[in-house]
């Protein structure tokens, strides 16, 4: 490719000194998750470049060596030529490559080989990815061992909507997050009767196709009835795990991201969860989200994540630091089993704010208790006192965020 070509589809807008000639780690996007990968393994001495096509609070980090803007990370080809040709630039061969978003996974996943030919890449083949990916594979498989999930429906069209029990309210979701995430900025939406499941099916398969929107019960309650199981898992066992619950989420119902999460004590969840990621040869970062429902006592299983979450930062708090643990690995470097401490707790104050008030003004937390909440909290997701840059970006950017992701 082209110089003329490559700076159409990226810039390098900042280059720091490595402090040292190991291999780095290339985080394909910026915001606060990716900012924690950043910060994880800048603390070990790891160069880092971050690559993002949207306002990049990571770039900001006292750990980032380079900065790169995209024009576009969400085409696969692209993503991979952008990637090629930085590492080529930048001579990046055997750092590993860290997604950040879902899209990214299944860009790695489906082009492993020739990103390998300059990269390292932790994530798996599409032959695993694939009962990720897919929620209704994802499902299939979760029954087929015996793991819970809320009752499912994946009519194939407006006649086939006959079928679905009439037990409401209903929540309608993708099977694949991306086509319909993007267009509406939703996880999922809450049909209360027949009618209105007619109107948001229809518009659901306007948008992502008729094959892609799955219908389930809703599980009554919050964010505080989910929960996640999160490790690195290599080889058919987690090396470094802790579970975690929500707080609070935003969303009240459909929790687009946690802002409020801490560490609890849970070994049914991993049992579940190793269940589930040994069937599928899974290697690497995972978190797998479930749902307590409050009529049978059952965890549901919800969503896979094949990558770092929101609140991945939790870990090294809890004693598992996720990022490193990972890289480690990758280099060859022994790792061996960890497990989270309970009682440790997260917070992304920008988010969890009018999260908590809205909370407050509807009963459902008293003012005591939120304050006593955020006395309590061992991890803040974007602001440190040692890199405090990030921070003062995001308040800076607060209007954009707004805009585009709601909060």
């Amino acid at each position: 490719m082209s110089t003329h070509s490559s700076n159409r589809l990226f810039q390098i807008i900042q280059r720091r000194s490595a402090s040292n000639d190991r291999p780095g780690a290339v985080v394909i996007g910026g915001d606060y998750q990716g900012l924690g990968i950043v910060r994880s393994l800048g603390r070990m001495g790891v160069p880092v470049c971050v690559i993002d096509d949207e306002q990049s609070i990571a770039r900001f980090s006292r750990y980032t060596t380079y900065a790169v803007r995209a024009t576009d990370l969400k085409n696969a080809d692209t993503t991979v030529e952008v990637l090629l040709e930085l590492g080529r630039r930048l001579n990046l061969r055997g750092w590993v490559l860290y997604p950040t978003r879902d899209e990214l996974v299944a860009t790695l996943s489906k082009h492993r080989t020739i990103l390998g030919e300059i990269f390292r890449i932790p994530t798996p083949d599409w032959d695993c990815i694939q009962f990720i990916w897919d929620k209704r594979k994802t499902y299939e498989l979760a029954k087929e061992l015996g793991i819970s999930i809320p009752d499912t429906w994946v009519p194939y069209a407006v006649e086939d909507l006959g079928q679905v029990a009439n037990r409401f309210p209903l929540a309608l979701k993708p099977a694949i997050k991306e086509h319909f995430f993007y267009a509406t900025g939703a996880k999922a939406w809450r049909a209360n009767n027949r009618a209105e499941l007619l109107v948001l099916y229809q518009r659901g398969i306007s948008l992502a196709g008729p094959r892609e929107i799955i219908i389930q019960d809703l599980i009554p309650g919050d964010g505080s009835h989910q929960f996640a199981y999160c490790a690195f898992f290599k080889g058919g066992k987690a090396q470094g795990s802790m579970v975690a619950r929500r707080r609070r989420q935003h969303p009240y119902e459909f929790g687009r991201a946690s802002t409020y999460v801490e560490t609890i004590d849970l070994p049914a969840l991993e049992n579940l969860s190793e269940r589930f990621l040994e069937r599928i040869k899974y290697y690497g970062l995972v978190e797998i989200e479930y749902k307590l429902d409050p009529r049978d006592g059952q965890f549901k299983l919800l969503d896979v994540n094949a990558r770092t979450w929101g609140y991945h930062t939790l870990g090294a708090s809890a004693g598992v630091d996720f990022p490193y643990l990972l890289y480690a690995d990758q280099l060859g470097q022994p790792v061996g089993p960890t497990c989270g401490t309970a009682g440790k707790s997260w917070i992304r104050l920008l988010t969890d704010f009018p999260t908590g008030i809205m909370d407050v003004s509807s009963g459902r937390l008293s003012l005591r208790d939120y304050f006593k909440s955020l006395r309590n909290a061992d991890t803040e997701a974007v602001f440190s006192w040692e890199d405090p840059i990030p921070g003062l970006v995001e308040c800076a950017l607060l209007p954009y965020l707004v805009l585009k992701k709601g909060f």
